[in-house]
C-alpha cells in the first residue's frame, strides 16, 4: 500500500509554511490564501493540484462526486467511528465550524470515513443523526477503501492500516479547506479548537475572493 506517511506530511507541512509566509503570511486578511501544494510520491517534489474525480456514497446513499461541490468551498477530512482518540476532538471542531457557518450555503463539509468493514452507510447515518447535521451540508462518505485511503495525498493527509494504531488505522487530523477549483488553500489540526478557529478565518478570507 502506497504512503509516504507522516514524513510526507512533516516535509509538506514545512513547505505550506514556506509558501504561506512568501505570500504575506496568515495574518493579513487582504491577502488571497495561497494554493498548497502536494507532494509527488515519486520525485518528492510539490505540485499544484486538484482534487481528483471521486464517488463516494453518504449516509443517505446518495452519490457524492466532485460534481456535488460545484460551485462551493468546502472542509474535508478523514475519521471512522470507533476510532478513540483523535476522532472525537476533530469531529467536536468540524462540528463547531459547521454551526458557525451554518447560514452560509456556500460552505459544506466532506468526511472520508476510512474504516470502510465498520463504517457502513446504516452506522454513518446514525452517527450523523448524533451530529445534527443536515446531509446537504456535511457529507459522511463511504465507498471503495483503496480509494478513501489513496485520497489522501490530494488532501495534504495521511491514511494507513496499521495494526499497532488505535482503532487499527492511523490518520492525520487535518481539518482541509478545498477552493471551488478543487484546490487545496488551507488546513489546521482539527484535535485543536485553535485550530479549527484559524481555519474558520481562512474560510471568511476565502469566501471574500469570490464576492
Amino acid at each position: 500500500m502506497k504512503k509516504l506517511g507522516i514524513e510526507y506530511i512533516f516535509v509538506l507541512i514545512s513547505f505550506s509554511i514556506m509558501l504561506i509566509n512568501c505570500n504575506g503570511g496568515n495574518n493579513s486578511s487582504g491577502d488571497p490564501l495561497p494554493i498548497i501544494p502536494k507532494l509527488d510520491k515519486e520525485t518528492g517534489q510539490a505540485i499544484e493540484h486538484t482534487i481528483r474525480p471521486f464517488s463516494f456514497m453518504n449516509q443517505d446513499s446518495q452519490i457524492v462526486t466532485n460534481a456535488t461541490f460545484k460551485d462551493k468551498i468546502y472542509i474535508a477530512d478523514f475519521f471512522f467511528i470507533h476510532c478513540p482518540i483523535i476522532c472525537p476532538k476533530v469531529k467536536a471542531n468540524t462540528k463547531f465550524l459547521y454551526d458557525e457557518l451554518k447560514d452560509n450555503k456556500d460552505v459544506l463539509f466532506l468526511s472520508h470515513a476510512i474504516d470502510t468493514k465498520y463504517d457502513t452507510i446504516p452506522a454513518l447515518k446514525e452517527y450523523a443523526n448524533k451530529l445534527q447535521i443536515e446531509t446537504d451540508r456535511w457529507h459522511l462518505v463511504t465507498g471503495n477503501r483503496k480509494e478513501l485511503h489513496d485520497i489522501d495525498v490530494d488532501y495534504v493527509s495521511s491514511v494507513k492500516i496499521d495494526p499497532d494504531a488505535p482503532g487499527g488505522l492511523d490518520h492525520s487530523g487535518y481539518l482541509v479547506l478545498i477552493d471551488k477549483k478543487g484546490h487545496v488553500r488551507s488546513f489546521a489540526r482539527g484535535t485543536e479548537r485553535e485550530g479549527a478557529e484559524k481555519l474558520l478565518k481562512d474560510v471568511k478570507r476565502l469566501l471574500k475572493e469570490y464576492e
